[in-house]
């Protein structure tokens, strides 16, 4: 229960918007709204901060594990399953990244182009809204703050010469009940309380005057007043309508629990983890860990002769038509006794008995010239083939 007030009730007349100067309360609204846009901003930048820092630490939280489980001993769809959490809580951390930016370019700027429009300013006056209130207000209190400064001054006056008659009433009894009272004196103070009632009288009809001009104005006072007072609560109205808006906006952006790409990332989680499969995972790892493993069974190899090479890129160059080399006329037929696959571009390439020319002497490194049919001619080893008997 609320606690009981503790102090006397405030006096309506001091607090009630007809009052001389009361009508501030609703000319600050406009620099109260201006601030409250201003409180709201900030509030929106920092829950965009807290999305942020959320996205990092989401983002951070899948890199550490991620790395961690590809040095487990988890395999298949369970490894999958697994890895399925970071990649999701990875969309997770752009979808929050994109929170925090849709409250900042977004809410945010968007109420503050809206203030900038809304509350232009007056100079030397602050907002204009607010001086155009302050000055219909004044303006429309001012005739009825003179008939109230009036009807106070005719009420004070009249209260006092209530006091007075009733001072020189109880005098006026005093006096009779005082025998040794001369008449005389007794005369003076009839006559002074007389003139007490006299002076109270009109005193009140005075107050009465002032009081029905007052209340024959009240009619017309309260109605321009009022008129000022919608067109105030015509501009807080469409104020509330766009913060409704904004704050809409903001749940709107806030509220992950209808995002489509939500419900999909967890969809998606919830497929993964149901698609484990204890065959296909024991499947994989015979396949790759067990019996499954494909292999090389021991056969017979075939020996083929070493070839004698030079270090690379020192083999020596066949300059035809030179004194150096003996080039043989017509060549000599050889055939392959192995398979031979050239490694450079001046070598030929061959298969065991295919026959062609041997056309230079081998040199010392082992190697001879060849020309094979259609043309094609290039180094070869020399221990690779035999002439033809």
């Amino acid at each position: 229960m609320a606690d009981p007030p503790t102090g006397p009730p405030e006096d309506i007349n001091k607090i009630s918007f007809w009052m001389p100067g009361n009508y501030m309360r609703t000319v600050q609204r406009t620099p109260e709204s201006y601030q409250a846009c201003k409180d709201i901003m900030a509030c929106m930048k920092d829950r965009a901060h807290v999305e942020r820092q959320y996205a990092r630490q989401l983002t951070e939280w899948s890199n550490k594990w991620k790395a961690i489980t590809e040095t487990r001993p988890l395999y298949g769809s369970l490894l999958r399953a697994w890895q399925c959490f970071f990649s999701s809580t990875e969309r997770l951390s752009a979808l929050h990244t994109s929170v925090s930016q849709s409250l900042v370019s977004e809410d945010a700027e968007r109420i503050r182009s809206w203030q900038k429009e809304t509350f232009p300013r007056k100079m030397f006056c602050g907002f204009r809204e607010s001086h155009d209130l302050a000055t219909a207000f004044s303006r429309a209190q001012k005739p009825w703050e003179k008939r109230l400064k009036k009807l106070e001054k005719a009420r004070a006056a009249h209260h006092k010469s209530c006091q007075k008659e009733q001072s020189a009433q109880e005098k006026e009894n005093q006096a009779k009940h005082n025998a040794k009272l001369s008449e005389s004196k007794l005369s003076k103070i009839q006559q002074a309380r007389e003139k007490a009632t006299q002076e109270r009288s009109k005193a009140r009809d005075r107050y009465e005057k002032v009081l029905e001009d007052a209340t024959g104005f009240a009619p017309r006072y309260m109605e321009e007043m009022e008129s000022v007072f919608d067109q105030s609560q015509e501009e807080e109205r469409k104020r509330i309508s766009f913060l409704k808006q904004a704050f809409l906006s903001i749940h709107r952006h806030l509220d992950i629990t209808n995002n489509e790409s939500i419900k999909a990332v967890y969809s998606e989680l919830h497929h993964t983890l149901m698609s484990i499969s204890e065959p296909d995972d024991l499947r994989w790892w015979k396949n790759n860990h067990g019996p499954g493993m494909p292999t090389d069974w021991p056969e017979l190899e075939e020996w083929n002769p070493p070839i004698k090479k030079q270090k690379p890129g020192k083999k020596p160059k066949i300059h035809r038509g030179t004194e150096e080399k003996a080039v043989m006329i017509g060549g000599v037929r050889v055939r392959a006794l192995y398979n031979y696959t050239g490694e450079e571009p001046d070598e030929l390439s061959f298969k065991a008995g295919e026959e062609f020319l041997k056309v230079e002497e081998e040199d010392d490194q082992g190697w001879c010239w060849g020309v094979k049919e259609g043309g094609v001619q290039g180094l070869y080893p020399a221990n690779y083939v035999l002439p033809v008997k």
